[in-house]
């Protein structure tokens, strides 16, 4: 991973793990892409898009504007352990 790269990743992480309140969905969007997920929006009107990565569990995020429930990044932190990410990388 380029030193770009990894500033601009550790740059959003921080900003979503100190503002938890409020993440949009676009950088939410951006920070599962960079951890390698891929998003997927179910047919049928669904606001709900599944992000997938192979061998790990999926993760779903209802789009929502201005901003992502706190529940859903607050899973989000978890399940990319992110405070972790951010105490080793960044």
């Amino acid at each position: 991973m380029s030193e770009a790269t990894r500033t601009r990743r550790c740059k959003l992480v921080k900003a979503i793990l100190t503002n938890r309140k409020h993440v949009s969905f676009k950088n939410m969007d951006k920070l599962l892409r960079a951890f390698g997920y891929e998003p997927k929006q179910p047919g049928g009107g669904s606001s709900h898009y599944v992000y997938r990565k192979e061998g790990v569990t999926p993760i779903v995020v209802p789009f929502r504007r201005p901003f992502l429930k706190e529940i859903y990044v607050k899973q989000v932190i978890k399940q990319l352990r992110l405070e972790e990410f951010y105490e080793e990388n960044c």
